[in-house]
C-alpha cells in the first residue's frame, strides 16, 4: 500500500499524467462534443500551435496567450454552425485552457493529441464492425455438414469464432499502433514515458470495447439473417403501424396472413419485462399470431418468465440438450412454450405453408 501511495504521488507530479485526462476530454461526447474525432482539427491544432512554442521571440505568458488564441479560433470556425455542440464546445475551451497552465502542458496536450488521440481515430477506422467475415463460411460449411441438427451449435460458433476473429484483428491494429508510437516518442524517462504508453492502452481500450458492445449487439442478428438465406427463408416488414415495445429481428407472415416475430438474443434477462408488456390482445389487434425467442444462453429462464411470455403466445426455441429444454419440455403447464432449436426452420416452413 506504501509502494502504491508512492507511485500515485510520483504521477500526481508528472505533466505526462494529463496524457490521459487530455484523450479523455478531446473523445468525451457527453460533456465536450467529441472534438477529438475530428482528426483535421487536430492536424490543424498541432500545425497552429507548435510554431508558437518553438518561436522563442515571446516569453512564455505571451506564447500562452496566442495558443489560446489559436485553439479558440480553430473551435469557433469548425462548430461555428454546430447550434447544439455550442456550450459542448465552449466547455471544452474552459476546462482545456484550466490545464494548459505552461509550455509544458501544451506540450503534453500536443503529444497526446499526436501519439493517442489521431493513431486511435486511424486504427479505430480498421477495427472490425461486425464479426460476419470471421463466420460465414464455417456456419455454412457447419449446416450442410449437420443440417437442422447444427443450428444452437452454429449460432453459437457464429459467436466464438466472431470474437475470435475480431479480437485477433484488435490485437494486429493496436500492436501496429502501439509499434509506431514507441518510435515516435520523444525522449522521456521511464515514469513519463509509461504514462503516455498507458494512457493510449487505456484510451484504446475503452473506444475499441464501445465497438464490441456494437458487435455483440448485432451478431445474433447477422446470424438469423444468415440462417433465413441459407434455407430460402422469406422475412417481411413489421406489421403496418405496430408500435408495441417488442424488438424482433425478423418478421414471417404466415400463410394465414398473420405475422410471426422472431428475435435472437443470447439471453432474455435485459428486456424480459419489456417482452411482457405487449400482450395477447395488442397482439392479435395487429394480426401477430406470435412471437419466437431463439435463446442460446437458456440459465436465465425462470418459470415464472416461461409461464408469463407463453400464456402471451411467446415461444422459447431452446438447445435440443440443455437442462432448461428438458425441465421445460417435461413439465405439464410450460412445455407447449418450448420448442427445440433444431426444428425451428421446420416449424417457419410449416407456418409459411399452413399457417
Amino acid at each position: 500500500m506504501e509502494q502504491l501511495d508512492t507511485i500515485i504521488t510520483q504521477i500526481g507530479q508528472s505533466p505526462w499524467a494529463n496524457s490521459y485526462w487530455f484523450a479523455r476530454m478531446l473523445i468525451n461526447s457527453d460533456k465536450y462534443g467529441a472534438v477529438g474525432k475530428d482528426t483535421n482539427l487536430l492536424e490543424n491544432m498541432i500545425g497552429n500551435v507548435e510554431p508558437i512554442i518553438i518561436d522563442q521571440a515571446f516569453d512564455e505568458s505571451t506564447q500562452l496567450s496566442l495558443i489560446y488564441q489559436q485553439i479558440d479560433s480553430l473551435l469557433h470556425q469548425r462548430f461555428v454552425n454546430a447550434k447544439t455542440k455550442q456550450q459542448q464546445i465552449q466547455l471544452f475551451y474552459k476546462d482545456l485552457v484550466e490545464k494548459l497552465r505552461t509550455i509544458q502542458d501544451v506540450t503534453v496536450f500536443l503529444m497526446t493529441i499526436k501519439l493517442i488521440v489521431i493513431p486511435i481515430n486511424s486504427a479505430m477506422q480498421s477495427v472490425p464492425s461486425n464479426d460476419r467475415k470471421f463466420t460465414e463460411a464455417a456456419a455454412r460449411q457447419y449446416l450442410e455438414i449437420h443440417g437442422n441438427a447444427g443450428l444452437a451449435t452454429v449460432i453459437n460458433m457464429w459467436d466464438d469464432l466472431g470474437v475470435n476473429g475480431s479480437l485477433t484483428a484488435e490485437r494486429a491494429i493496436i500492436t501496429s499502433a502501439f509499434s509506431k508510437i514507441r518510435y515516435s516518442m520523444p525522449k522521456l524517462n521511464d515514469l513519463d514515458e509509461n504514462l503516455l504508453l498507458t494512457a493510449f492502452m487505456q484510451e484504446f481500450e475503452r473506444r475499441v470495447a464501445q465497438k464490441r458492445k456494437s458487435r455483440a449487439g448485432g451478431s445474433l442478428e447477422d446470424v438469423t439473417s444468415f440462417i433465413f438465406h441459407h434455407y430460402n427463408i422469406q422475412a417481411t416488414h413489421a406489421p403496418e403501424h405496430f408500435q408495441a415495445d417488442i424488438e424482433v429481428d425478423k418478421w414471417i407472415r404466415t400463410k394465414d396472413n398473420w405475422y410471426i416475430g422472431i428475435s435472437c438474443k443470447r439471453t432474455l434477462r435485459e428486456r424480459w419485462k419489456q417482452v411482457s408488456s405487449a400482450s395477447s390482445e395488442i397482439l392479435s389487434k395487429f394480426k401477430i399470431k406470435q412471437v419466437w425467442h431463439v435463446i442460446t444462453f437458456d440459465e436465465d429462464l425462470s418459470d415464472d418468465k416461461i409461464t408469463l411470455l407463453g400464456s402471451q403466445r411467446h415461444i422459447f426455441y431452446l438447445p435440443d440438450q440443455s437442462r432448461k429444454y428438458q425441465h421445460f419440455s417435461q413439465h405439464m403447464g410450460m412445455k407447449a412454450y418450448v420448442r427445440p432449436m433444431s426444428s425451428f426452420v421446420e416449424d417457419i416452413r410449416q407456418a409459411q405453408r399452413f399457417g
